[in-house]
């Protein structure tokens, strides 16, 4: 097995067997949905769906990028898309890198293979490949190979910080991005892995031509965190990754930051997303869509049964929550006012 095929099965391991959360949390569980207990609506009649990217989304969900790279990620991936095509959600890839350095690993990522009717799926690179090699062939590539609707350019210093075999080049690396983002001819849509987008990071991202911009915020996986699980034991990067481990901007005050800086394109929220009453204060604070990514790993795990059942009931949730907040739609769920929760009730 090469070396990076052995990370992703590391990565896959760590964030099945290890603790990979943090003490911080998403701060979505400080507000509330305010109740509505005359809706004037029928449960049957509230509807989910949402066009994401030019795409219809049967429920505002992303499976979030997480796997490919290896045979046990690739069967994992395929898993994973058959089920989002049955149920209607879109998909992100985990990092397409392993493709690019080993061909024989692209069927890994080939989900529409196995479910060609998945309506929404993005491909995914590291930012920081830009100023390593990566150059608009690779990301046609990429692109072209998985037949992706989109493009997800990760950005993930922390965790490159860490990790063993990092890249931390980012200098000029807005730049690379404004430049390929014009170039490639898809829709891009910039992301963290786990540490979240400062106000600051969201204004520099809003002069690039993006399509949009995902939240992953502290409150969920801590890359870092998994990064010191690979790292050898009282290793510097073992030690800085379990330190470091909620460093960043947590769920909800990212999902603000990115709306305030992109008012008008899509804000994809993530970052320790766990139930529907997640998924609702995510979007009414201004989220378009939520991704989830780590139980969603946990059930494709066990079987495609256990995934699809864990989210058909999350779906179930939300439509519950819609209907008690007198929501029809996902826009007027958006609208559903949200009061903060006292510090007792944390």
């Amino acid at each position: 097995m090469s070396q990076i095929q052995q990370r992703k099965d590391d990565h896959l391991r760590i964030c099945l067997e290890e603790e990979v959360g943090t003490e911080v949390s998403t701060g979505l569980g400080g507000f509330r949905l305010e109740y509505d207990a005359l809706p004037e609506i029928d449960l049957e009649e509230v509807d989910l769906s949402v066009e994401i990217l030019g795409r219809r989304l049967q429920a505002p969900l992303l499976i979030g990028s997480m796997t490919g790279g290896s045979p046990w990620a690739g069967e994992i991936n395929h898993r994973i898309a058959r089920v989002a095509e049955r149920l209607g959600l879109g998909m992100g890839l985990g990092s397409q890198r392993a493709m690019l350095k080993d061909p024989t690993l692209a069927d890994t990522f080939a989900v529409r293979k196995t479910a060609p009717e998945l309506p929404l799926l993005l491909g995914n690179i590291g930012a920081v490949q830009l100023g390593l090699g990566v150059g608009l062939p690779e990301l046609q590539q990429i692109v072209q190979s998985t037949e992706a609707d989109a493009l997800f350019f990760h950005l993930n210093p922390l965790q490159e910080a860490i990790q063993p075999e990092g890249d931390t080049q980012f200098r000029g690396l807005w730049r690379k991005m404004h430049e390929a983002i014009q170039a490639i001819g898809v829709p891009c849509v910039a992301k963290e892995v786990g540490s979240g987008i400062s106000e600051r990071t969201a204004e520099k991202l809003a002069r690039l031509p993006l399509a949009g911009i995902e939240a992953s915020g502290v409150g969920g996986t801590s890359w870092a965190r998994v990064e010191a699980y690979r790292a050898p034991a009282q290793s510097t990067s073992a030690v800085l990754g379990q330190r470091l481990r909620a460093f960043g901007t947590p769920t909800a005050e990212s999902i603000l930051h990115c709306r305030k800086h992109f008012p008008t394109r899509l804000v994809i929220g993530s970052g320790g997303i766990r139930t529907g009453m997640d998924i609702a204060v995510a979007l009414a604070l201004g989220a378009d869509v939520v991704a989830l990514a780590q139980p969603v790993l946990q059930a494709a795990t066990q079987s495609e049964d256990a995934l699809e059942s864990f989210l058909r009931e999350l779906i179930h949730e939300l439509k519950v929550l819609c209907f008690c907040t007198g929501a029809s739609d996902i826009a007027a769920l958006r609208k559903v006012r949200l009061l903060p929760i006292g510090r007792h009730h944390a």
